[in-house]
């Protein structure tokens, strides 16, 4: 690739289980996290039953089969989620969903989050209170990034100079233990006063990571969830194109920041270029999410006030 040639970043507010922009076989890696369901603190409510969940999954997943070349990888990050006292197997069921749709099971990493950095309950707390058999719940401080493959890989089919281009850092790969199934990343918190205030986005390492080991040089990387465009902002920093989907409209000007187009850094000089797409079937949700979870949060302090009270 020429170094000086600019990586494009596409970025369409639209349904991405409808990716009619992009050809078939056209992207060379996925890097996604798609909405944890009806997730208490992320997206109560978001989806109807969880039939209805993976049936969206499902109309995503099928697209990707379509778009991801030949040989190419979908890194899909995701966690079973508890709502109620109920776990959803989500991890093995979008396991058997990418299986169904005719990608290879590559691999699976776990993500392990720092165990000060627990967002929601700290479930394990109730053997505190009942120190006896069958009360343990345990506190979850990991996430999974599945790996699927769409067939074999024609390792010959890269030239050798953009294989140069895009070796990995051997030291890196050592220090940080990218050779492990399990990777030690913290996540971000979305805090206060944060880009990502509100939003469940995964860190830069992430895709960091993934990109590094999973694409080359000037070729297409591709999140059907983008939210707050991690994925993008990380590719084009890597070198590469990339293309994001993202349904809800109200995360635009945040994805516009992390893509440096924001009025203070319109004059520096970017070695690539930034195209925005809104669609008709885009949505306007960020702003009805918070006010569900604000409702979330004011019926666990709620519940906590309760529990104080009857423990004096």
């Amino acid at each position: 690739m020429n170094e000086k040639k600019k990586t494009v970043h596409k970025l369409i507010f639209g349904d991405s289980e409808n990716m009619e922009e992009l050809q078939d076989n056209s992207v060379h890696l996925v890097v996604t996290s798609p909405p944890y369901f009806n997730a208490p603190f992320d997206y109560p409510d978001l989806f109807k039953s969880y039939d209805a969940y993976l049936e969206k999954m499902k109309k995503v997943a099928k697209e990707l089969k379509r778009v991801v070349a030949k040989g190419r990888i979908a890194c899909i990050v995701c966690d079973d989620t508890l709502i109620k006292g109920k776990k959803y197997p989500v991890v093995a069921d979008l396991t058997k969903i990418y299986i169904d749709e005719g990608f290879i099971y590559r691999d699976k990493i776990i993500w392990l989050k720092p165990e000060g950095y627990i967002r929601i309950s700290r479930r394990s707390g109730v053997v505190l209170q009942h120190p006896y058999p069958m009360y343990f719940y345990p506190d979850n401080i990991q996430e999974t990034i599945l790996i699927f493959q769409n067939g074999e890989f024609d390792y010959k089919s890269i030239p050798k100079e953009v294989k140069e281009s895009s070796k990995i850092d051997i030291g890196k790969y050592q220090e940080n233990k990218w050779y492990l199934t399990t990777w030690n990343i913290v996540n971000v918190l979305p805090l206060k006063n944060r880009l990502e205030e509100g939003i469940a986005a995964f860190p830069d390492e992430i895709p960091f990571r993934l990109i590094k080991l999973f694409s080359y040089v000037g070729e297409t990387v591709l999140d059907p969830f983008m939210g707050s465009g991690t994925t993008n902002k990380v590719a084009a920093m890597l070198k590469r194109n990339s293309i994001g989907y993202e349904i809800d409209l109200e995360l635009c000007e945040i994805a516009k920041e992390k893509m440096g187009l924001k009025q203070s850094l319109l004059f520096e000089k970017k070695d690539y270029e930034v195209m925005i797409t809104v669609r008709e079937d885009a949505k306007h949700l960020r702003t009805q999410l918070q006010k569900r979870v604000g409702n979330q949060k004011s019926v666990v302090k709620n519940a906590k006030r309760k529990t104080r009270k009857s423990i004096r």
